[in-house]
Protein backbone atom coordinates (compact mmCIF):
# COMPACT_ATOMS: atom_id res chain seq x y z
CA UNK A 1 0.00 0.00 0.00
CA UNK A 2 2.81 2.40 0.83
CA UNK A 3 4.55 1.78 -2.49
CA UNK A 4 1.40 2.50 -4.50
CA UNK A 5 0.98 5.84 -2.73
CA UNK A 6 4.60 6.66 -3.55
CA UNK A 7 3.99 5.74 -7.20
CA UNK A 8 0.86 7.88 -7.20
CA UNK A 9 2.73 10.86 -5.73
CA UNK A 10 5.53 10.34 -8.28
CA UNK A 11 3.08 10.39 -11.19
CA UNK A 12 1.46 13.55 -9.82
CA UNK A 13 4.88 15.17 -9.58
CA UNK A 14 5.41 14.53 -13.28
CA UNK A 15 2.05 16.10 -14.11
CA UNK A 16 2.73 19.12 -11.91
CA UNK A 17 6.13 19.65 -13.52
CA UNK A 18 4.62 19.36 -17.00
CA UNK A 19 1.84 21.85 -16.19
CA UNK A 20 4.34 24.28 -14.70
CA UNK A 21 6.58 24.06 -17.77
CA UNK A 22 3.56 24.57 -20.05
CA UNK A 23 2.56 27.64 -18.01
CA UNK A 24 6.05 29.11 -18.39
CA UNK A 25 5.91 28.46 -22.13
CA UNK A 26 2.48 30.11 -22.29
CA UNK A 27 3.78 33.23 -20.56
CA UNK A 28 6.81 33.31 -22.86
CA UNK A 29 4.74 32.88 -26.02
CA UNK A 30 2.10 35.45 -25.01
CA UNK A 31 4.86 37.96 -24.21
CA UNK A 32 6.36 37.38 -27.67
CA UNK A 33 2.94 37.88 -29.31
CA UNK A 34 2.36 41.12 -27.40
CA UNK A 35 5.81 42.30 -28.44
CA UNK A 36 5.07 41.52 -32.08
CA UNK A 37 1.71 43.32 -31.95
CA UNK A 38 3.29 46.35 -30.29
CA UNK A 39 5.87 46.58 -33.06
CA UNK A 40 3.19 47.35 -35.64
CA UNK A 41 1.95 50.89 -35.10
CA UNK A 42 -0.81 52.33 -37.22
CA UNK A 43 1.44 55.14 -38.44
CA UNK A 44 4.00 52.62 -39.70
CA UNK A 45 1.33 50.62 -41.50
CA UNK A 46 0.08 53.77 -43.24
CA UNK A 47 3.63 54.68 -44.25
CA UNK A 48 4.21 51.20 -45.71
CA UNK A 49 0.97 51.38 -47.68
CA UNK A 50 1.89 54.83 -48.99
CA UNK A 51 5.38 53.63 -49.99
CA UNK A 52 3.86 50.70 -51.90
CA UNK A 53 1.40 53.02 -53.61
CA UNK A 54 4.15 55.47 -54.63
CA UNK A 55 6.35 52.69 -55.99
CA UNK A 56 3.44 51.23 -57.99
CA UNK A 57 2.70 54.63 -59.48
CA UNK A 58 6.38 55.09 -60.34
CA UNK A 59 6.46 51.66 -62.03
CA UNK A 60 3.45 52.58 -64.15
CA UNK A 61 5.19 55.77 -65.31
CA UNK A 62 8.00 54.08 -67.21
CA UNK A 63 7.70 56.03 -70.47
CA UNK A 64 10.50 58.46 -71.41
CA UNK A 65 8.04 61.36 -71.32
CA UNK A 66 7.04 60.59 -67.69
CA UNK A 67 10.54 59.76 -66.43
CA UNK A 68 10.84 62.93 -64.32
CA UNK A 69 7.53 62.31 -62.60
CA UNK A 70 8.49 58.66 -61.89
CA UNK A 71 11.87 59.74 -60.46
CA UNK A 72 10.08 62.24 -58.21
CA UNK A 73 7.76 59.51 -56.93
CA UNK A 74 10.73 57.20 -56.26
CA UNK A 75 12.52 59.95 -54.32
CA UNK A 76 9.37 60.57 -52.28
CA UNK A 77 9.12 56.83 -51.58
CA UNK A 78 12.79 56.75 -50.51
CA UNK A 79 12.19 59.66 -48.12
CA UNK A 80 9.18 57.85 -46.68
CA UNK A 81 11.30 54.69 -46.27
CA UNK A 82 13.88 56.69 -44.30
CA UNK A 83 11.10 58.08 -42.11
CA UNK A 84 9.78 54.55 -41.59
CA UNK A 85 13.26 53.30 -40.66
CA UNK A 86 13.65 56.06 -38.06
CA UNK A 87 10.23 55.27 -36.63
CA UNK A 88 11.06 51.54 -36.48
CA UNK A 89 14.37 52.26 -34.73
CA UNK A 90 12.66 54.42 -32.12
CA UNK A 91 9.97 51.79 -31.60
CA UNK A 92 12.62 49.06 -31.25
CA UNK A 93 14.38 51.04 -28.53
CA UNK A 94 11.12 51.55 -26.66
CA UNK A 95 10.26 47.86 -26.90
CA UNK A 96 13.69 46.79 -25.64
CA UNK A 97 13.23 48.87 -22.53
CA UNK A 98 9.65 47.78 -21.87
CA UNK A 99 9.70 44.10 -22.88
CA UNK A 100 13.39 43.46 -22.18
CA UNK A 101 12.90 43.55 -18.42
CA UNK A 102 10.04 41.05 -18.55
CA UNK A 103 12.00 38.74 -20.85
CA UNK A 104 15.02 38.80 -18.51
CA UNK A 105 12.84 38.12 -15.46
CA UNK A 106 11.19 35.20 -17.24
CA UNK A 107 14.55 33.76 -18.31
CA UNK A 108 15.94 34.01 -14.76
CA UNK A 109 12.76 32.39 -13.40
CA UNK A 110 13.14 29.52 -15.90
CA UNK A 111 16.75 28.93 -14.89
CA UNK A 112 15.95 29.04 -11.17
CA UNK A 113 13.01 26.65 -11.58
CA UNK A 114 15.03 24.23 -13.73
CA UNK A 115 17.89 24.20 -11.22
CA UNK A 116 15.58 23.86 -8.21
CA UNK A 117 13.64 20.98 -9.76
CA UNK A 118 16.84 19.28 -10.86
CA UNK A 119 18.37 19.49 -7.39
CA UNK A 120 15.15 18.41 -5.70
CA UNK A 121 14.60 15.33 -7.89
CA UNK A 122 18.19 14.48 -8.87
CA UNK A 123 18.30 10.81 -7.84
CA UNK A 124 14.59 10.26 -7.37
CA UNK A 125 12.53 9.14 -10.35
CA UNK A 126 9.80 11.50 -11.47
CA UNK A 127 7.60 8.84 -13.11
CA UNK A 128 7.61 5.21 -14.15
CA UNK A 129 6.65 3.92 -17.60
CA UNK A 130 6.48 0.40 -18.94
CA UNK A 131 9.65 -0.77 -20.70
CA UNK A 132 7.69 -1.71 -23.82
CA UNK A 133 6.48 1.87 -24.34
CA UNK A 134 9.96 3.39 -24.36
CA UNK A 135 11.98 0.45 -25.66
CA UNK A 136 14.81 2.20 -27.54
CA UNK A 137 14.90 5.31 -25.33
CA UNK A 138 14.68 3.77 -21.86
CA UNK A 139 18.36 4.38 -21.09
CA UNK A 140 18.00 8.10 -21.89
CA UNK A 141 14.80 8.59 -19.93
CA UNK A 142 16.17 6.83 -16.87
CA UNK A 143 19.24 9.09 -16.68
CA UNK A 144 19.66 10.31 -13.05
CA UNK A 145 16.77 8.09 -11.91
CA UNK A 146 18.54 4.79 -11.45
CA UNK A 147 17.46 2.52 -14.29
CA UNK A 148 14.47 0.20 -14.21
CA UNK A 149 12.40 -1.52 -11.55
CA UNK A 150 9.99 -4.46 -12.10
CA UNK A 151 9.51 -3.99 -15.87
CA UNK A 152 9.17 -0.22 -15.53
CA UNK A 153 11.63 2.45 -16.66
CA UNK A 154 12.14 5.15 -14.07
CA UNK A 155 12.16 8.59 -15.68
CA UNK A 156 14.73 11.06 -14.38
CA UNK A 157 14.20 14.77 -13.85
CA UNK A 158 16.53 16.04 -16.59
CA UNK A 159 14.90 14.08 -19.45
CA UNK A 160 11.48 14.91 -18.05
CA UNK A 161 12.26 18.64 -17.96
CA UNK A 162 13.55 18.53 -21.53
CA UNK A 163 10.54 16.55 -22.73
CA UNK A 164 7.94 18.60 -20.87
CA UNK A 165 9.56 21.86 -22.01
CA UNK A 166 9.50 20.84 -25.69
CA UNK A 167 5.98 19.37 -25.59
CA UNK A 168 4.69 22.36 -23.62
CA UNK A 169 6.19 24.76 -26.17
CA UNK A 170 4.59 22.80 -29.02
CA UNK A 171 1.16 22.69 -27.36
CA UNK A 172 1.21 26.38 -26.46
CA UNK A 173 2.20 27.30 -30.00
CA UNK A 174 -0.75 25.30 -31.36
CA UNK A 175 -3.20 26.64 -28.75
CA UNK A 176 -2.26 30.29 -29.25
CA UNK A 177 -2.39 29.86 -33.02
CA UNK A 178 -6.03 28.80 -32.70
CA UNK A 179 -6.97 31.66 -30.41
Amino acid sequence: MEETLEDHARSLTAIYIFCFMAAIQYIDRSLALKKRKASMSEKDLKLRAEIKRLLKEAAVLSQPSTFAQAAKLRRTAAAKEKELAKSQELLTREMKTSFGLYERILMIAKIVVFLALTMWHWHAPVAAISKELVQPFGWFLSWTAGGSFSDNVMIGIVPWLILSNKVGRYLVKKILKLA
